[in-house]
C-alpha cells in the first residue's frame, strides 16, 4: 500500500519577475518544466510597473505577490522553504540576486535550485545577458541554436557551460495549431514598443497598414498594440501607434482596426502575421502562420529583424501589398525550437533529477569584485545591494566616496525597502512552508 511518505512531494517553486512580459515568461516556465508544482509569483515593484489589465492580458491567470526590493527577497527566512527559484529578470537583477543568495547560502547544503533564462528570442547584447546570469544553477536556452552558442561563450568566458539546459518559449503551445477561422483573411502587425523607435518610422508604419488595407477591402488589418496609453512595458514607447494615426491627417480605413490583449487570442483570428522582429513572429512560425518580417528599415542588430535571417520569411511592406504571404523555412525553425521538439520532455527530467538532490555547492555568481571589481559595485547598487551581496548600508564600498547626506538617505532607504518587502513576501512564503 502506499503512504503519504511514499508519495513525492510537488516542488515548490518561486517566479521573481519585474515586469508583464517576464511575468508570463516565468510562470508558464514553471508551469512547463515543474508540471508537478503551483508555482508562487512575486512581481518587483516598480513605479512603472505593469497594470492589472496588463497582467490579465498576459494570460496567466495568477495574480502575484508585490515585494519591494531584491533585498528584501533574499532576506527573507522563508526561502528556506522553496525547492525552485525561476529568476524572470534583466541580466542585472539575476547577478544581484545570485550574489544576494550566495551570501546567504555561503556554505554547501540545501538550498533552492536557481534558474534563470530569456523571455524571447535572443538578438542583442548576447555576451552581457548571458555572463550576467552567469552562476545560476541552470540557465534555460530557448532553441537549439541558442544552446550551442550559450555553452560555447561561457566556457570561452571560463565559465561552466554545463548549465545550459535547452526547453522551448513556453507560450508557443502546439505546433502546427493554426485555427480556420473563416473569412475575412486578416492580417496583423504585432507592434513593438520601442522597435522601430523614431517617430518618423512608426508613421511609415502607420502610412502602409492603412495604404494595405486601401488596396485590400476584402481583408481585415489589426494594429496589435502592447500597451494601452499610459502603461508601461519592459522597453520604453515613446511614440504609440494609437496617438500617431489620427495626428496623420489620413483617413482610417473602415477595416484597419487598433487591437489590445492577449498575443495568442489575436493570433487565432490570424492568417498574416507582419511584425519588425517581436517574439510573436516565433509564436506565429510555430502555429503554422505565414509571418513576415519587414526589411522596409533594412536588416539591423538594433531592430532584432537580423535574427531571422535565413528563414525564408523577410519581406516589405510592398511585397505584402503584392500578395506575398511568406513562409517559414523549416531547417532553419528546426534549429531555433519552432515546431515539434521533445525538449520540453528532456529539460522535464533533467530538473526533476536536480531538484531531488538538493544538496547543492553555494551559488557562484559570474562576477565578482576579484574579476570585475570596476563594474560590480554600480550594478549591484542600483538593486539596493553593496559589492558582497549584503543590504545596501551607508558604509559599505559603493556608497563610500558620496557625500555624506546622501549616504545617510542611501541607508534609510534600504533599510525602509526591506522592512516593507519582508512584512509584503513573508505571509505567501509561509503558505509556500506548509505545503
Amino acid at each position: 500500500m502506499t503512504t503519504s511518505e511514499d508519495t513525492p512531494r510537488s516542488p515548490r517553486v518561486l517566479v521573481l519577475a519585474d515586469t508583464d512580459s517576464r511575468w508570463k515568461w516565468g510562470l508558464l516556465t514553471a508551469r512547463q518544466l515543474l508540471p508537478a508544482s503551483v508555482p508562487v509569483g512575486l512581481l518587483l515593484h516598480s513605479l512603472r510597473g505593469p497594470s492589472a489589465q496588463q497582467l490579465a492580458d498576459s494570460g496567466v491567470e495568477q495574480q502575484p505577490t508585490i515585494i519591494e526590493s531584491i533585498p528584501a527577497f533574499v532576506a527573507s527566512e522563508e526561502l528556506d522553504a522553496v525547492d525552485v527559484i525561476v529568476l524572470a529578470l534583466p541580466g542585472g537583477g539575476v547577478q544581484a540576486v545570485l550574489h544576494g543568495l550566495a551570501r546567504r547560502w555561503n556554505t554547501p547544503g540545501r538550498r533552492p535550485l536557481v534558474i534563470s533564462g530569456y523571455v524571447g528570442v535572443v538578438y542583442e547584447k548576447h555576451v552581457e545577458g548571458l555572463l550576467l546570469r552567469a552562476g545560476s544553477d541552470v540557465i534555460l536556452a530557448n532553441s537549439p541554436a541558442d544552446a550551442e552558442s550559450f555553452r560555447t561563450m561561457l566556457a570561452g568566458a571560463g565559465r561552466d557551460p554545463s548549465v545550459v539546459l535547452p526547453t522551448v518559449l513556453p507560450f508557443l503551445g502546439p505546433a502546427d495549431s493554426a485555427r480556420e477561422h473563416g473569412s475575412p483573411f486578416t492580417v496583423t502587425f504585432a507592434a513593438q514598443p520601442g522597435v522601430p523607435g523614431p517617430r518618423i518610422d512608426r508613421e511609415f508604419v502607420v502610412r502602409r497598414l492603412i495604404r494595405h488595407a486601401t488596396l485590400h477591402p476584402e481583408r481585415e488589418v489589426l494594429l496589435k498594440v502592447r500597451t494601452r496609453i499610459g502603461e508601461h512595458t519592459t522597453h520604453r514607447e515613446d511614440h504609440p501607434y494609437q496617438l500617431l494615426g489620427p495626428r496623420l491627417g489620413v483617413q482610417k480605413p473602415a477595416n484597419l482596426h487598433v487591437v489590445h490583449g492577449n498575443m495568442g487570442e489575436v493570433l487565432d483570428r490570424t492568417d498574416l502575421l507582419v511584425t519588425v522582429s517581436s517574439t510573436a513572429a516565433v509564436e506565429a512560425m510555430h502555429r503554422g502562420i505565414p509571418t513576415a518580417i519587414l526589411t522596409d528599415f533594412g536588416l539591423k542588430e538594433r531592430l532584432g529583424n537580423h535574427y531571422f535571417m535565413g528563414s525564408g520569411c523577410l519581406a516589405s511592406f510592398t511585397d505584402l501589398d503584392a500578395g506575398v504571404t511568406p513562409r517559414v523555412d523549416p531547417e532553419w525553425a528546426r534549429d531555433r525550437g519552432i515546431g515539434p521538439s521533445d525538449a520540453v520532455e528532456q529539460a522535464q527530467r533533467r530538473l526533476a533529477d536536480l531538484v531531488a538532490h538538493d544538496v547543492r555547492h553555494p551559488l557562484r555568481p559570474g562576477y565578482t569584485m576579484d574579476n570585475a571589481g570596476a563594474m560590480l559595485p554600480d550594478l549591484l547598487g542600483r538593486y539596493g545591494l553593496s559589492a558582497y551581496g549584503r543590504e545596501l548600508e551607508a558604509d559599505d564600498d559603493w556608497a563610500s566616496d558620496l557625500p555624506s547626506a546622501v549616504r545617510s538617505l542611501v541607508s534609510r532607504a534600504a533599510r525602509t525597502a526591506y522592512r516593507q518587502g519582508v512584512h509584503t513576501v513573508a505571509p505567501t512564503l509561509r503558505r509556500l512552508a506548509r505545503l
